[in-house]
């Protein structure tokens, strides 16, 4: 069987698994949980099927660092709380809800991380032990990219955890910045890997999962619904103002 194939079968089985998880639990919001896992679940089946050298080694090492900490943030944050408004709200308005659900928001999930995913696989079964000029500008893009996303999610919930109240919106830190450097950051992550697919790989394929991630993130499930729940709050409307949307920048008068 073709390996594309069968990672394609994989995740598919993976996701379905989250999807019969949620609907026990009659909480969707647990694909969230499972998104960062799934790109670790990815590159280790990648690993074990192939042979591979120092770079794939590195890109397993990379994808699970980062999928396994996004995963543990989500799962932290989510311990105790309903299920995320945007799931409430496709419950309550969708006709044949499960069959919705596995299809819109499990097996999509799947899809989009298959394609994310590529150049981290591709770079895994070249098996390249080469280390040259985009591999190690893809490892610093990588690296700043971890750490804004892993500092923008701590210095939220540490706000979060600390507010007196709940209007209170984050400014600080790098959220003085951008509205969404965790975000900003993730898209950074994917850049990375790109570059490093970059300098090991010969396929053109691998620039759709930047963009895609990218695209993701800025017009579908990361900035436009958050832009829209917050849109008639009056204090983030001010910081709206004031502060870039998605790249870093100083702050406007």
């Amino acid at each position: 069987m073709n390996f594309y194939l069968e990672l394609a079968l994989v995740l598919a089985g993976y996701f379905t698994l989250l999807f019969i998880l949620g609907s026990v639990k009659k909480d969707n919001s647990l694909v969230d949980i499972g998104w960062g896992a799934g790109y670790v679940v990815s590159v280790w089946y990648t690993f074990l099927t192939a042979e591979t050298g120092y770079m794939g080694l590195l890109m397993v090492f990379l994808i699970s660092v980062w999928g396994l900490r996004l995963s543990g943030h989500i799962l932290k944050r989510k311990l105790g709380r309903p299920e995320d408004f945007r799931y409430q709200k496709w419950r309550e308005e969708w006709d044949y809800f499960y069959i919705r659900s596995f299809f819109q928001i499990y097996l999509l999930q799947g899809f989009l991380l298959y394609i994310i995913v590529y150049p981290a696989v591709r770079v895994i079964l070249e098996g390249s032990e080469q280390l040259n000029f985009w591999v190690v500008i893809g490892i610093l893009v990588w690296l700043k990219g971890f750490l804004w996303e892993t500092i923008a999610d701590y210095q939220l919930q540490k706000f979060l955890e600390n507010r007196e109240d709940k209007n209170e919106i984050m400014d600080s830190g790098l959220w003085k910045y951008s509205r969404h450097p965790n975000y900003f950051g993730e898209t950074l992550v994917w850049w990375g890997v790109f570059l490093i697919a970059l300098g090991t790989t010969d396929s053109m394929l691998i620039i759709v999962s930047p963009f895609l991630i990218t695209y993701l993130i800025l017009y579908v499930s990361g900035v436009p619904l958050l832009e829209k729940k917050y849109a008639d709050h009056s204090a983030y409307q001010e910081y709206a103002r004031r502060t870039n949307k998605f790249f870093p920048w100083f702050k406007s008068q």
